[in-house]
């Protein structure tokens, strides 16, 4: 039985991190309802999650950040640029369009690593990325197509927000890339812990040059930017790590991709945001897409007779 248990844990685990992440949409609008800058949102959440890994990073790994390469420290600070980057636009894109349709663009960036891997990374780009690609150009068309069908309450403009989603995806992709360098070199938590720390100060710096001021958030914007840091950040993304340990890449990267539908259910619910038809179609494509384009990973490798 005991047994039994310890082999359901990073399934559990798994599943616990999709809800929390799918919470994340939701806990963005309710912040940005308070009259949160979209800007601020994005750099508190990444605060909290740094300001709670501090003590233990500093604690447990002080020898491992202390011999840090400057190689890896000037990668770290790249990286948590591209993250603070990532969440400034996909955040922003929320003021704009509805819950599911920025969740699903953003969600395409295993796509974005594809297509730039090889250029970057040396790797090629197979028969079934090809695949993926055009059926995720096709829902992202439809999409694109759904106009005004469950947008934002904010603003009202969705062709910027569905843009501004796009942008987000493409720097998560180049955030992925770095870190398959990086965490090739580094224990999980020194490399969290420099990325979220580096990106939290950029996107601090990047919103009071906007002329954003802390004084904006309000006592309610700011519990729902502290759960954002929790449960997506770091209950979310800290179960997904986890299951890693136990569970094959590809399989977790298949799994991860309920979130737009976590993200849509969540929003029916607590924002009453329906999605129509066309929106629900092409969200199933471009999740179609990144499934079909990840079907290399699944199927087992050939070892190359010498």
């Amino acid at each position: 039985m005991w047994r039994m248990a310890e082999r359901w844990k990073p399934f559990i685990a798994l599943f616990i991190g999709l809800f929390a992440v799918s919470t994340a949409a939701i806990f963005i609008r309710l912040a940005q309802e308070e009259n949160t800058p979209s800007l601020l949102v994005a750099a508190g959440r990444l605060t909290v999650a740094a300001v709670v890994l501090t003590p233990y990073a500093l604690k447990r790994y002080r020898v491992e950040l202390q011999h840090l390469r400057p190689s890896d420290i000037r990668l770290g600070i790249l990286s948590g640029a591209v993250l603070g980057l990532h969440f400034a636009t996909w955040i922003s894109s929320l003021e704009y369009t509805s819950v599911i349709n920025s969740v699903v663009l953003v969600t395409t960036n295993p796509l974005w690593v594809a297509v730039m891997a090889p250029f970057i990374l040396g790797e090629r780009i197979s028969r079934w990325t090809i695949a993926g690609l055009a059926l995720a150009f096709g829902g992202g068309v439809l999409v694109a197509l759904s106009g005004e069908a469950g947008t934002a309450p904010t603003r009202s403009d969705p062709l910027l927000g569905n843009g501004l989603a796009l942008f987000g995806a493409v720097m998560a992709a180049i955030y992925f890339i770095i870190g398959r360098r990086l965490r090739a070199r580094l224990p999980l938590i020194p490399y969290i812990w420099l990325v979220y720390s580096t990106a939290a100060v950029f996107m601090l710096v990047v919103a009071l040059l906007w002329g954003h001021s802390l004084a904006q958030v309000s006592g309610l914007g700011l519990l729902w930017i502290v759960m954002l840091g929790l449960v997506p950040q770091l209950i979310g993304h800290s179960s997904f790590n986890y299951a890693l340990g136990f569970l094959p890449a590809a399989y977790v990267s298949l799994i991860v991709l309920g979130e737009p539908i976590g993200s849509g259910v969540l929003a029916a619910i607590f924002l009453n945001e329906w999605p129509v038809w066309l929106q629900i179609i092409g969200a199933a494509l471009i999740l179609l897409g990144i499934a079909t384009a990840t079907q290399d990973q699944l199927r087992p490798k050939r070892k190359h007779a010498r």
